[in-house]
């Protein structure tokens, strides 16, 4: 229960860090960009172009379509990296396991887990793009 309320408050946090700018605000960027310090031309630019919004995490878009492609990257991205350091692990222990049947299988079921799990997600972002892009038509997902 307690993680679910941390989630949902952080999951606000960012969304009220993302909240686009209105179009009279986005006008006068010089006021949003004297808060930018040494980054006021990237902030100028980003502002500027009236599809982004400068927050504390830098120039952040206001397309659903690509806030959506850049959450799916980083998942996909820290999903394969986490596999990878799995799958370092599991290898790690089967070559320590000097014998040991225990650590042994230890170390192979963590390495079919990995794989297992790098496999579910690729292939899930596969059918994400099947259903949402061939079938549903929904822009932003080819």
């Amino acid at each position: 229960m307690r993680q679910t309320v941390l989630i949902i408050i952080s999951l606000g946090i960012i969304l009220l860090a993302t909240v686009p700018v209105s179009r009279a605000f986005a006008a006068s960027t010089t006021s949003v960009c004297q808060f930018a310090g040494s980054q006021q031309g990237a902030c100028q630019s980003c502002m500027g172009s009236g599809t982004a919004a400068w927050t504390a995490f830098g120039c952040v878009a206001t397309d659903p379509q690509q806030i959506v492609g850049e959450v799916l990257r980083i998942g996909v991205g820290l999903g394969g990296g986490i596999a990878f350091l799995l799958i370092l692990f599991g290898g790690f222990q089967i070559l320590t396991s000097a014998g040991n049947p225990e650590q042994l299988t230890a170390g192979r079921e963590l390495v079919t887990s990995a794989i297992t799990g790098l496999l579910l997600v690729i292939f899930s972002i596969f059918i994400l793009r099947l259903i949402g892009y061939n079938v549903l038509g929904i822009p932003g997902f080819g």
